[in-house]
């Protein structure tokens, strides 16, 4: 199997609230999709970001998302510096620094940088 694109689905609580925190965190112009009522994407190139209306599923459905970065500390201090929930930087010399960040609905994203 060869893979053309990805999509992360990120269950939300409320999708207007979602949409403008996700833009203001990753510095998104407006949504590229929205193929339906309560459902939005963004086409960030190595792949797709939706936001979907759940609310019984927002921050607690399991969801799993690591994005490799070039400067996975750079990232770190950057949403730091805008007041948003980030974890500390880990370290695994020779392999990989790793963070986590938490959405207004506490979903995490981890984001990582191959130091190998």
């Amino acid at each position: 199997m060869e893979a053309r694109a990805v999509t992360v689905g990120v269950p939300v609580r409320d999708l207007g609230r979602a949409v403008e925190w996700y833009r203001a965190a990753f510095g998104l112009g407006e949504p590229d999709l929205v193929p339906m009522e309560g459902l939005v994407e963004f086409d960030l190139g190595a792949f797709w970001l939706q936001l979907a209306t759940a609310p019984e599923r927002a921050g607690h459905a399991g969801l799993t998302v690591n994005i490799s970065v070039a400067d996975a500390g750079g990232l770190r201090g950057e949403l730091a510096g805008k007041g948003l929930a980030v974890s500390a930087l880990e370290r695994f010399e020779g392999v990989v620094e790793f963070f986590s960040l938490t959405d207004l609905d506490g979903n995490t994203i981890g984001f990582v940088t191959e130091l190998a």
